[in-house]
């Protein structure tokens, strides 16, 4: 196993060894180096740059956002039923979501929002286990919805699942985290079950 970097020292005293560059980081967090790179941006994980612009990421922040997210994925295997937010601006497409989700057997209690203020608000006060959300809404539209909630340390890693009328690449170019599914709308009935289950780790199948 390769050594992590060691960079030169910001500050007397410090352990170039708590430290690791951003690759290593992906690898031991299972996910893309830009991921690590956009999770270092939003503060989830605590980082400084070289004098050459690299990052290193301190192994201590890793190791936090390893036990936030095993903590989370506790919280939400445990509820009998699951909250699930739905934030859509164009209520037809509200309706055929909850049309298609009463028909599953999967213990989801769903919440109906009209755009990311709302849903901010909703948040709060409800704490659900998964969002679903378009990013294009008037006023505060998906994409900073989801950036408001990956800078909050209490809802930084709960799970979304986007869905959208735009195509991959703008969405990708605007900035939507990688970790975040997207799915294309006119959204399947079983393409957001899926998501929703892959989301929540619903082990719960009905008969299809």
């Amino acid at each position: 196993m390769t050594s992590p970097y060691r960079p030169p020292s910001p500050e007397p005293g410090f352990d170039a060894a708590a430290y690791c560059n951003t690759r290593q980081a992906a690898a031991m967090l299972g996910v893309s180096h830009r991921t690590v790179q956009l999770w270092v941006e939003s503060g989830t994980l605590e980082a400084w740059k070289t004098a050459g612009g690299h990052r290193r990421i301190a192994l201590a922040s890793i190791e936090r956002h390893v036990e936030r997210r095993r903590q989370a994925m506790l919280d939400r295997t445990a509820p009998a039923r699951y909250k699930v937010l739905l934030v859509d601006d164009d209520a037809s497409t509200m309706a055929r979501y909850e049309g298609a989700m009463s028909g599953w057997d999967l213990p989801l209690d769903v919440v109906r929002v009209g755009n990311g203020f709302e849903a901010l608000i909703r948040i709060g006060e409800t704490r659900p286990h998964l969002l679903v959300g378009d990013l294009s809404m008037p006023g505060v539209d998906g994409l900073r919805m989801i950036r408001t909630l990956r800078a909050s340390e209490a809802y930084r890693d709960m799970a979304i699942v986007v869905t959208s009328g735009l195509d991959p690449a703008t969405i990708r170019a605007m900035g939507l985290p990688d970790d975040i599914p997207v799915l294309p709308k006119p959204v399947a009935p079983e393409a957001l079950r899926t998501a929703i289950e892959d989301a929540l780790h619903v082990e719960v199948h009905a008969e299809r």
